[in-house]
């Protein structure tokens, strides 16, 4: 009997294992997949804190660019921009850029006035959008992208601008403007519909912050002595290892910016295509740093190291439009016109007589009109035109109503400090601290 059990029961397990690999097979295709959700919102976190630390790159940027008389101001004034953002993109900023079936006017206004809320503690993920990220993840993302818009606008108005007026500019521009023409695209606005394409913010970030730039230094006016009997007048920056410092760390965090772009990091051809981004995305800076350098060579007899920095920045923002699609090579190219276009076109504002302390005009706003306009040439199902109405569009709206808030600012409380205190310079005069007290006179 004992022999007959010892025989029977191998048998028994071994018919039960087919089985037992069925039901575990139908256990494993009951259970949602959540590596899309998981890698997406990793995505999302990196990217976000890369495009953070850019922040940490105007800040620098600027305060090197500046007068040493006006190096606090700039940095005070970087990291309220980023903090008003931060509070006015979670008041109204992320559900109006991002209304899903709650237009206020479809295709046009997102939802007006809704917080963001994020998920419960502890989500379960019977209860997670599995095929996107988390709201926390995405808002934070997307929150970044806002204060970029943002700092474009301070390096501009350097110099000559008051602290306050121009923090209520930002709020309505981080609360408001950015977050409705960035709707008309990335929120599925009109747009998305009609088949414009900007994969990482060329014109919806850069060329908007360049905009409502221009609208503050044409209303706001040159600083005191620039221009004099035809000529401009130099004004070198305090401190050129800053600059340098704060290009470098842009140059980072536009991996971020870029890559995590990509709103996907789920599979094998998305977490490649995040790859081919990061090298493009350092291609097309590169390139505009070299094409800067050979040319300010050819023009000046020497280098010009603020117009090196510079063009790569024009470079980065000129790829920011189509990162994905081209080759290396087509993002050398289109890197290095946006270095040709700093080089040609800061000299051309001079002559305008249109004061932009850092450049950011010519990167931002011409590099980013540049870089958008060139996405048909690698991206499918794109075209010049179409590409040209929405860069016009946003344009328009952008310098129309940062143009109101300025008159109504320079109306109501003024926006340019005295001649006294430009002369002074703005840390003493508005803030009653120096950057460097150890070097001031006395």
């Amino acid at each position: 009997m004992m022999k007959l059990l010892k025989t029977i029961a191998p048998a028994v397990a071994l018919s039960a294992l087919p089985v037992m690999g069925l039901a575990q097979e139908a256990e494993a295709a009951a259970a949602p997949d959540i590596n899309p959700y998981i890698f997406t919102t990793l995505l999302f976190l990196i990217g976000g804190f890369l495009v953070f630390w850019m922040a940490a790159g105007f800040a620098m940027l600027e305060a090197g660019l500046v007068r040493s008389k006006n190096v606090t101001m700039q940095l005070t004034k970087n990291i309220a921009l980023f903090s008003l953002a931060a509070i006015m993109y979670w008041l109204v900023g992320f559900n109006l850029m991002y209304p899903g079936d709650g237009w206020t006017i479809a295709g046009y206004v997102g939802t007006l006035f809704a917080p963001t809320s994020l998920e419960p503690v502890g989500l379960d993920a019977a209860d997670a959008a599995l095929d996107y990220a988390s709201v926390g993840s995405d808002f934070f993302f997307q929150l970044m992208f806002c204060a970029t818009t943002a700092s474009i606008v301070s390096g501009t108005l350097a110099e000559r601008i008051k602290l306050w007026p121009f923090l209520i500019f930002v709020i309505v521009l981080t609360g408001f403007i950015y977050p409705i023409e960035a709707s008309w695209q990335w929120g599925g606005g009109w747009l998305s519909e009609m088949g414009f394409s900007d994969f990482a913010g060329s014109t919806l970030v850069h060329a908007a912050g360049g905009f409502a730039a221009l609208a503050g230094a044409l209303i706001l006016g040159p600083r005191i002595g620039k221009y004099k009997d035809g000529r401009t007048i130099p004004m070198p920056g305090s401190n050129l290892a800053l600059a340098t410092l704060g290009t470098f760390i842009l140059w980072l965090g536009w991996f971020g910016f870029n890559g995590g772009s990509q709103l996907a990091m789920g599979t094998v051809g998305d977490v490649t295509d995040v790859s081919r981004i990061f090298a493009n995305t350092n291609m097309a800076a590169a390139s505009g740093a070299v094409a800067a350098l050979i040319l300010t060579q050819v023009m000046y007899k020497k280098p010009d190291l603020t117009m090196i920095l510079n063009g790569a920045l024009a470079g980065l923002v000129s790829i920011t439009a189509g990162p994905l699609d081209p080759s290396l090579f087509g993002a050398l190219w289109i890197g290095a016109i946006g270095g040709v276009i700093v080089v040609f076109t800061v000299p051309m504002l001079d002559k305008m007589k249109i004061d932009d302390v850092v450049g950011a005009i010519p990167v931002h706003l011409l590099a980013g009109i540049w870089g958008t306009i060139a996405v048909p040439f690698y991206t499918e199902g794109t075209s010049f035109v179409t590409q040209i109405i929405g860069v016009v569009a946003i344009g328009a709206f952008v310098f129309v109503v940062s143009s109101v808030i300025w008159f109504i600012l320079k109306a109501t409380m003024g926006i340019r400090v005295s001649e006294e205190d430009e002369i002074n310079g703005l840390d003493m005069a508005e803030l009653g601290m120096e950057a460097y007290p150890e070097f001031s006179k006395g």
